[in-house]
């Protein structure tokens, strides 16, 4: 935890350097623009230089993915400026690192040739990952650019959507025969200018790619030279199929504290692998889109992004809530009567819906992520609901009667407390109903249950809630 905070703060740090620096620099050239031509030229080279050669030598010692931080923390002009800063031959790497929406602004700033050098850069699994924001033009001439064997990677690895395996897969990895020793194992690898990130074993396979087992690069490191590969690997007992779900690989990734493990295709040959890099991207992407779901942001915003683009975004569930807020203030409008015959009525009702509309979301919550970890089945799905009955029915009765006690003291009446204990019992179990029931119906209609659910839930509480206590009060306690 002391290590996270230091690099937050060091990436913290580094962005106020660069916007200390991009201030300098655009105050030297309003300096210069001012001066005559002698000036000018003076300042140019002894200020403005200056403060540009300290920016970009500042933009050169970070990290990609510091770079691409303070990248998005720039509003538009001052991002662009810092852009152009970068080293052409980190374009690629910055690409990658950066948010959708960020990208987006960025490549839009790009020349064509620009695109396609920074895509050369990279291996065909990452212009994978960038190929839906490029240019059709733009591909076309990386597709032209790339060796035979590059373009069916390509293609396969566009082929696999986003939150397979396949659309996680790298290609570059390390694969030996299962006929050789471990001393011609080393020397292939003395061969080698560098081993792929993240490589902990090696693939072993047969003549026909036939994925056999796998060598720990450990063990490979303390057996005698003369040790049949065969004798020392380890069976392949975790493989991925690349049309797999993504997050059933993080899980395996997790549960057997994976660095590396190989793709598959249906016929058991090896097609590529995954790395624990790509799946906490995918992790953290999955985190990201699923905050801003339970926001009612239908994508990623870039920060500064346009103030029409901002709300194009988010009216969607603007107008969702707004329709539900008409039916609540329906559901009130019923039992005006009610109200006006007693008023404490209208200080109450808002207590018994926002304490449903909670229960509502922790229920959905801890749904939600038990799906994702595939910890529901159909079996378990009527003990999922006896079990949430039951804490509902628990917490109605306990919070509900401390709720009855506070309007039996405010008001004095100890028929408005009964009524506000059974509603509260009632609200927190329609509460618990929907919060199984709405992902469940969302995950068997093939949407994302994380999506709107907490909208949904929300909206059924507010106005089930008024409903029973409106209605309550309305046959016991209206003459």
């Amino acid at each position: 935890m002391a290590d996270t905070d230091k690099d937050r703060q060091s990436v913290q740090d580094s962005l106020k350097q660069v916007v200390g620096l991009l201030r300098k620099h655009e105050l030297a050239r309003s300096q210069a623009e001012r001066q005559d031509v002698t000036g000018q030229e003076f300042l140019q080279s002894a200020g403005e230089n200056q403060s540009f050669n300290e920016l970009q030598e500042k933009l050169e010692q970070l990290h990609p993915a510091d770079v691409a931080y303070v990248l998005e923390a720039l509003p538009l002009a001052e991002r662009l400026a810092v852009w152009d800063l970068v080293k052409a031959d980190r374009d690629g790497e910055i690409l990658l690192e950066v948010s959708d929406a960020v990208r987006e602004t960025l490549i839009a700033h790009m020349e064509t040739n620009e695109l396609v050098a920074a895509t050369g850069q990279l291996d065909t699994d990452e212009i994978a990952d960038l190929a839906p924001d490029l240019p059709r033009e733009v591909m076309q001439d990386v597709f032209r650019s790339l060796s035979l064997e590059e373009r069916d990677q390509l293609r396969s690895a566009m082929s696999y959507p986003d939150d397979t395996v396949g659309g996680l897969m790298d290609f570059d990895m390390l694969t030996v025969r299962d006929d050789i020793t471990v001393e011609v194992v080393l020397r292939y690898l003395r061969r080698l200018d560098e081993m792929p990130d993240h490589t902990d074993q090696l693939f072993v396979v047969d003549r026909q790619q036939y994925l056999r087992g796998l060598l720990s690069v450990n063990r490979l490191l303390v057996t005698d030279l003369d040790t049949p590969v065969t004798a020392i690997m380890g069976s392949a007992s975790v493989h991925l199929a690349p049309d797999e779900k993504a997050q059933d690989a993080a899980l395996a990734f997790e549960r057997y504290d994976l660095v590396s493990a190989p793709v598959v295709d249906g016929d058991g040959k090896l097609i590529g692998r995954v790395t624990v890099n790509s799946v906490v991207d995918f992790i953290r992407e999955n985190t990201d889109s699923e905050l801003l779901s339970a926001g009612g942001l239908r994508e990623e915003e870039d920060l500064f992004a346009s103030v029409w683009r901002s709300v194009r975004n988010r009216w969607t569930w603007l107008a969702v809530n707004l329709v539900t807020a008409f039916i609540a203030s329906r559901v009130i409008g019923i039992f005006e009567g009610s109200i006006e015959k007693i008023v404490a009525l209208a200080a109450l009702m808002p207590i018994v819906a926002g304490i449903g509309g909670n229960s509502g979301n922790q229920t959905i919550t801890m749904i939600v992520r038990a799906m994702a970890l595939g910890q529901i089945t159909t079996a378990s799905a009527r003990q999922l609901f006896a079990k949430e009955i039951g804490v509902s029915f628990i917490n109605g009765l306990i919070w509900g009667s401390v709720v009855g006690l506070f309007a039996f003291f405010i008001y004095h009446k100890w028929q408005l407390g009964l009524v506000m204990t059974a509603a509260m019992v009632l609200n927190l179990l329609l509460a618990a109903i929907m919060g199984v029931s709405v992902p469940l119906l969302m995950q068997k209609l093939g949407r994302d249950p994380a999506v709107g659910s907490s909208v949904m839930i929300t909206a059924i509480t507010d106005s089930g809630g008024f409903f029973i206590f409106l209605g309550l009060a309305t046959l016991f306690l209206v003459p």
